[in-house]
């Protein structure tokens, strides 16, 4: 109930002047008034209190939804009727006697001043009640505040992010650009600003802040790819012109695969180039598929699409790159088969010497290998050894003994890490 609305008569009289009844029982009459004006004085600091209270927890109430949250507001009910019942009391002992006249009966004075006490001693109590149960809020307070005191500049902040997307936009539509993508994202936008502007009173404070934070990040973003979008434009022109000379020189060097084969062909076994048989027509069709995709990403730059134009020149740079390592592969090959060709000894000797190196590492500070590192060396070795060997005869393959010498340092690689590895770990 609400305290304030009360009436209290004559709560704070003085009294009446005529002598009454001789000396006692004017003690018991002022006895009795004594204890009207402490009663009333509890009771309208029992209703400060209260008053006081109530704004906290609806502070809470606004804020916080949680268990913690609702156990509050209903305490506080609680602590309301409690109140309400000592209220009642006290002003039942007030309108039961008028203190004030001058024929009261000193009994009646008497037992006015016992229930008027009572009645004091309830409201004194309730109020320890309310002000312990006020003490118990303050986390919960603090925490509503808190998101108060940030609902009203972060709701600013996302309206003003709002507006500044809507100002980048602006600026890039009069540089000629549609920005169609950021344009329709800000205007999904549009009903979460309206929710905004209706406040928390409607929607909540937690749920206010949460949309206003959501509202600037997605504005910002768009505020920001608004603001790259000239950038933007200019780097999907520079990549096409640069992937169309890339896809023009990779034809010209495709057609010139062939008579890389023929010398193929004509100085090696069939072994060292058949796998390389395709790489003509597979390089082609790679770039033939890459201007194609260049074709659809002009389109698409032309039609400011920038997701698609950027997708697709990522599939054209990809065809690029398989076609031009198809194209590399076989003069590569070639190259190397040449070199190995004329001197066979310097791949023979650069593989032994990092086989070597790894056999001195496993045994340095030993006395015999440790098997995990001597068996795959003794197996690189004796691999070494059978290519070797195969390099006898008419028509050596000379591409297996290069993919044979290339597994044989592989594999004194390992071991040279698995030993530092053990050592590094102390074993």
């Amino acid at each position: 109930m609400a305290l304030a609305g009360a009436v209290v008569p004559a709560a704070f009289a003085g009294g009446g002047t005529r002598r009454w009844f001789g000396g006692r029982g004017e003690n018991r009459r002022a006895e009795a008034q004594a204890a009207r004006d402490a009663a009333a004085e509890a009771f309208y600091e029992l209703d400060t209190a209260q008053r006081g209270l109530r704004i906290s927890i609806e502070t809470i109430a606004a804020v916080d939804a949680s268990p913690a949250g609702r156990r509050a507001v209903e305490g506080f009910a609680a602590l309301g009727r409690r109140i309400d019942e000592v209220s009642h009391t006290y002003i039942t002992a007030v309108d039961a006697h008028d203190l004030d006249r001058d024929d009261l009966d000193p009994s009646v004075a008497v037992r006015a001043t016992g229930e008027l006490n009572r009645a004091k001693d309830d409201l004194v109590r309730t109020q320890g009640e309310l002000e312990r149960f006020e003490q118990g809020l303050a986390p919960l307070l603090e925490k509503a505040e808190t998101q108060l005191a940030r609902l009203a500049p972060a709701v600013e902040r996302a309206k003003a992010a709002l507006l500044g997307a809507s100002n980048a936009l602006d600026a890039a539509r009069a540089s000629g650009l549609r920005a169609d993508e950021p344009a329709a994202r800000l205007a999904a936008l549009g009903p979460e600003l309206t929710r905004l502007n209706q406040g928390a009173g409607q929607h909540g404070v937690p749920e206010t802040l949460q949309r206003a934070d959501r509202v600037l990040r997605e504005a910002e973003a768009v505020r920001s790819e608004a603001e790259r979008l000239p950038q933007r434009a200019a780097e999907t022109d520079k990549r096409l012109v640069s992937l169309r000379t890339r896809a023009q020189a990779l034809s010209h060097r495709a057609g010139g695969v062939e008579p890389v084969l023929s010398e193929l062909r004509r100085g090696f076994s069939a072994a060292c180039w058949q796998d390389l048989q395709p790489v003509p027509e597979q390089a082609a069709e790679h770039v033939r598929q890459a201007e194609d995709r260049l074709k659809e990403a002009t389109r698409a730059r032309e039609e400011q699409r920038w997701a698609d134009a950027t997708a697709l020149l990522g599939t054209v740079r990809a065809l690029l790159n398989s076609a031009d390592e198809a194209v590399s592969a076989a003069r590569d090959r070639l190259d190397r088969l040449n070199a190995v060709a004329r001197d066979p000894q310097a791949e023979i000797e650069r593989t032994r010497f990092a086989v070597r190196d790894a056999q001195k590492l496993a045994m340095a500070g030993r006395n015999t290998p440790d098997p995990r590192h001597a068996r795959p060396l003794d197996e690189a070795v004796a691999r070494l050894e059978r290519a070797v060997g195969g390099l006898e005869g008419r028509h050596p393959d000379y591409w297996h003994f290069l993919q044979e010498t290339e597994r044989v340092r592989a594999a004194a690689a390992r071991v040279v890490e698995m030993i530092r590895e053990d050592r590094s770990a102390g074993r």
